[in-house]
């Protein structure tokens, strides 16, 4: 059942764009100044003043450079937390890997999303990438904010799903859990948009001695990848490591699809061995990696022995992957409407009937040590 009705129509959202760079600050404000019910209510070239102005621009979302002078995109978020200030936050980072380190910084400790500064060969060609990457985040945001609205005072904060009272976990489906004929021999996890930090609060909870491989597809560009695998890794018990072509897979180790590429199971070359293979196919549901890419190769070489998860993240990419599981005897796990920050990727799998077990954020981790152990 789906417990959050359609948002109504809302005001407009009112955005503070923050960046040095006059050009981009240029761009940004023509771009968002162009999307429906959007109102870009002032600009600032510096953190600093950026946290001066919005108190008396009180603006929704902030546009946040990460990289800038006197304060960086990181402390301006940092001091919004500490400040309490109720407003919501999209970086802009350089194709680099300081920029990426800070930017998945930055996710981790509640920045809604990113967009990464393209590097194409013209200014047109820049605007056009920005704009198909920013349009969709800001509308996703846009949703979030009037959902939070719907429930403010009734359940806890979208993608906070440690912070409250605790929503239980739905009742599992027979097959699931310890009822299940076979225990799961590989976890596979999809998720996008809230990714980072949903990762952040989850991985850590699995144990070092899962039993299994964890293997994740986090919609992301080249670079950024490395830097949440690095990340994770600090945090986990679990090994976290960016995956590479030809790397076996291991129990209880984490791969995470490198940024830009697809990862699938393949054929290792000893019998009954298994090995990763990252290849430069075609997109997916305009991803790639892509999620469905991923499932479809576990329900080729784990079949029934797939415990397959997806998280919060927009768009449907997982979907016809986690059917297909199904169809095999596969467990599937959805992260439930509350906690996600952008319910996409786990409502169509939910609404078609695929899903064992719907779970918030804080839960997720116990769902799948049922199934593997």
């Amino acid at each position: 059942m789906n417990l959050i009705q359609s948002p109504p129509a809302a005001e407009h959202l009112k955005v503070l764009v923050v960046d040095d760079s006059l050009l981009y600050r240029k761009v940004l404000s023509d771009l968002l100044g162009e999307l429906p019910g959007v109102q870009v209510v002032g600009t600032a070239p510096n953190g600093r003043i950026a946290l001066s102005r919005i108190p008396a621009l009180q603006p929704d979302l902030l546009t946040l450079d990460v990289e800038m002078p006197e304060m960086s995109g990181l402390e301006v978020l940092q001091a919004i937390q500490d400040q309490g200030l109720e407003v919501g936050v999209i970086m802009c980072s350089t194709l680099t890997q300081r920029g990426s380190d800070t930017t998945i910084a930055a996710l981790e400790r509640g920045a809604f999303d990113f967009i990464a500064k393209p590097q194409g060969a013209s200014l047109e060609e820049n605007r056009r990438i920005l704009q198909s990457t920013l349009a969709p985040l800001v509308q996703a945001f846009a949703r979030r904010r009037s959902i939070r609205k719907i429930l403010q005072g009734h359940l806890p904060a979208l993608g906070q799903g440690e912070r409250g009272p605790k929503p239980a976990a739905a009742p599992c489906r027979p097959g699931v859990g310890s009822s299940r004929r076979r225990l799961s021999q590989v976890v596979g996890i999809g998720v996008s948009t809230g990714g980072p930090a949903a990762l952040a609060r989850m991985l850590p909870q699995l144990p070092a001695d899962l039993g299994t491989p964890v293997l994740i597809v986090q919609h992301m560009p080249p670079l950024f990848t490395r830097s949440l695998a690095q990340s994770l890794d600090a945090r986990c018990a679990l090994k976290v490591e960016e995956a590479a072509d030809g790397m076996p897979i291991r129990p209880n180790v984490a791969l995470i699809a490198p940024g830009g590429r697809h990862m699938k199971v393949a054929a290792g070359p000893e019998p009954g061995r298994k090995i990763i293979r990252i290849t430069d196919a075609p997109p997916e549901n305009s991803c790639r990696p892509s999620v469905d890419y991923l499932f479809r190769s576990l329900a080729e070489h784990y079949g029934e022995q797939t415990t397959a998860v997806i998280m919060t993240g927009m768009g449907s990419d997982g979907t016809a992957g986690l059917k297909l599981l199904k169809s095999r005897g596969a467990t599937v796990i959805a992260q439930d409407e509350a906690t996600c920050v952008v319910y996409g990727m786990p409502k169509e799998p939910i609404e078609a009937g695929v899903v064992d077990v719907v779970a918030p954020l804080s839960a997720l981790a116990a769902e799948i040590c049922r199934t593997v152990k």
